[in-house]
């Protein structure tokens, strides 16, 4: 087990999932931002989950990781809230599991295991809505991420603007 200083390091597993928590937030802040309270009810088939299904399943997955990272891990599927609800859960379960990543506490499991997994699942939940808001009339700009402002530990609503949109 990695000590605290360890934890910390910019080239440390903890400190590569907290970057990737903040690429979920820019990302999916992105995706989420404007879009109208009516964009959670948005069906494109028949099969496909809507909008605000998709937001609460990444409020599920982020909570999930918590609790994996704390050892005792539990799945629990939340039912959807109102979009602008859904929306702070969104950025509540992004905040308390990058606080706990940024804190001693030992990590219970695998950061890979939780980058593979439920991380990587959200980001492709996030290209889901921003596709979505494409089908629906409402798309969002492309942009070149990698000269984005994203920063470790900012996890929540507050993301910097985007610097190249195209």
């Amino acid at each position: 087990m990695p000590s605290a200083s360890e934890q910390s390091l910019p080239n440390s597993n903890r400190h590569m999932l907290r970057h990737a928590l903040a690429t979920l937030a820019y990302r999916g802040g992105k995706t989420i931002r404007g879009a109208p309270e009516s964009f959670a009810h948005f069906q494109a088939t028949e099969t496909c989950r809507t909008p605000g299904q998709l937001l609460a399943h990444l409020g599920d997955l982020l909570d999930w990781s918590l609790s994996q990272a704390r050892g005792n891990s539990e799945w629990r599927q939340a039912p959807p809230l109102p979009w602008e609800q859904e929306k702070k859960r969104f950025y509540a379960s992004l905040q308390a599991l990058d606080d706990f990543l940024a804190s001693d506490a030992p990590l219970e499991f695998s950061p890979e295991k939780l980058l593979q997994g439920p991380i990587a699942d959200a980001l492709t939940h996030v290209g889901q809505i921003a596709l979505l808001r494409r089908i629906a009339g409402i798309p969002i700009k492309a942009e070149n991420f990698v000269k984005a402002e994203i920063v470790t530990g900012r996890v929540g609503e507050d993301q910097a603007p985007p610097r190249r949109e195209f």
